[in-house]
């Protein structure tokens, strides 16, 4: 276990909720897009309504209004973004480093721990994060960051580089289809021991290959989210 995730652990009473809601009700239901899920191989998911309606098709058979999962999933939706996600001069992308919350667009996304903002950017493209925010923290004596995908865009642009949120504080809104990236609505939250220099954007998803890589630079999520789902 890396260094931050330890601390993570040890201070996990600290962290507040990310959004409105429980992550560990009965309505929330872990999702999978890895290749053992038939009805995710199956699915033409170029489309965004028809990947919708996948998401809504996963969360009924489940019983469920929420989804959650994805950390370290080997997924097969990158499919759907080749050029964002691999092609014949770089190894495939398909490792998912963060968890992501599907649930309905115009959700407030809260800080969980008191934060300023690192940067804020609209990462447009197709399969891409859509308006991004990466916020900076302290805790006991260590900096870290945590990175929201897929966001709105009014939200977002009202940010600035160094504005504080305190601890549960709104700050953005889970946004819509095509602005958030082109996907079905969804918060995509990860961890980030060290940006390396990045500003308003890092890599959401890695080379398998990789993995011990990026473990130690982005640990899990649910330490901080800390859903049973998970």
């Amino acid at each position: 276990m890396s260094a931050l995730a330890s601390l993570l652990r040890r201070h996990q009473a600290d962290f507040g909720p990310i959004l409105p809601v429980d992550l560990n009700a009965p309505e929330v239901a872990r999702l999978d897009f890895t290749a053992a899920n038939p009805l995710v191989v199956q699915a033409d998911l170029r489309a965004t309504a028809a990947f919708e309606g996948l998401i809504v098709q996963l969360l009924e058979a489940r019983q469920a209004t929420i989804g959650v999962g994805g950390y370290l999933e080997n997924r097969v939706i990158y499919r759907r973004s080749p050029g964002l996600f691999g092609d014949d001069a770089q190894p495939a992308r398909s490792l998912h480093l963060g968890v992501d919350i599907w649930l309905r667009a115009g959700t407030p996304v809260l800080a969980p721990l008191d934060a300023v903002v690192h940067s804020a950017q609209d990462n447009v493209g197709f399969g891409d994060y859509g308006p991004t925010v990466i916020l900076e923290h302290e805790l006991a004596g260590t900096t870290f960051y945590t990175l929201y995908g897929h966001l709105t865009r009014r939200e977002t642009a009202l940010l600035r580089p160094g504005m504080v949120i305190e601890k549960g504080g709104t700050f953005a809104e889970v946004g819509p289809a095509p602005e958030n990236g082109d996907w079905p609505p969804h918060l995509h939250f990860q961890v980030i021991a060290d940006l390396q220099g990045r500003v308003g954007d890092f890599p959401g998803v890695a080379a398998p290959a990789e993995k011990n890589k990026w473990v130690a630079l982005c640990p899990d999520p649910n330490l901080i989210l800390q859903s049973r789902h998970l």
